[in-house]
């Protein structure tokens, strides 16, 4: 029986070192490994972003808190390396807002035995998660000026969720399937 993301222990909401230290390595990993994506072409600004993977696995294995700081901080982090600055704070948000869902997602879910399925389940809640929180940049239409809704569902909304939703099916599973003999071996 594998272990799951929070035992009777942590709960999701927790603020602790442990939710400060992870929130700051995540944040920090995103931020470096963020940098390294590329724009898909005939959309405004929209990036595949393999390091986004990051951000959904947090909030499942950390928690709440840690998972919205991780989507944030990291993405603020990116944007300002990047030059956007502060311009497209709602995308920094909903990045946050998918880590939070995450972890509510994951945290919903009773154990599951079986290793595959655990995996498959995992893909499929953090593309909830994704799908979710990225409904959020629907304040596109609001903070730039232009953009009505046929623009933000197929220039914003669907191409982010389509690269960043590969991202999180194929990469979530992987990195919750390499952290969970860590996590037993270390007693998280």
């Amino acid at each position: 029986m594998s272990t799951e993301a929070f035992s009777p222990r942590h709960s999701p909401w927790a603020i602790s070192s442990r939710t400060v230290v992870f929130g700051a390595v995540g944040a920090a990993l995103y931020a470096v490994l963020g940098l390294f994506s590329f724009l898909i072409p005939g959309t405004q600004s929209v990036a595949v972003r393999p390091a986004f993977a990051l951000v959904p696995f947090f909030g499942k294995r950390f928690g709440v808190i840690t998972g919205f700081f991780v989507g944030l901080v990291g993405n603020v982090i990116i944007d300002l390396i990047s030059g956007y600055g502060l311009l497209y704070w709602n995308w920094s948000v909903a990045n946050g807002l998918i880590g939070a869902l995450a972890a509510l997602i994951f945290t919903a879910i009773p154990p599951i035995a079986g290793e595959a399925v655990r995996l498959v389940v995992t893909a499929i809640g953090a593309l909830a998660a994704t799908a979710a929180g990225l409904l959020f940049v629907i304040t596109d239409m609001w903070v730039q000026q232009g953009v009505d809704f046929s623009t933000f569902f197929y220039v914003n909304y669907l191409p982010a969720l389509l690269a960043n939703g590969i991202a999180v099916v194929i990469l979530v599973p992987a990195l919750d399937a390499a952290w969970e003999p860590l996590a037993k071996r270390a007693g998280l």
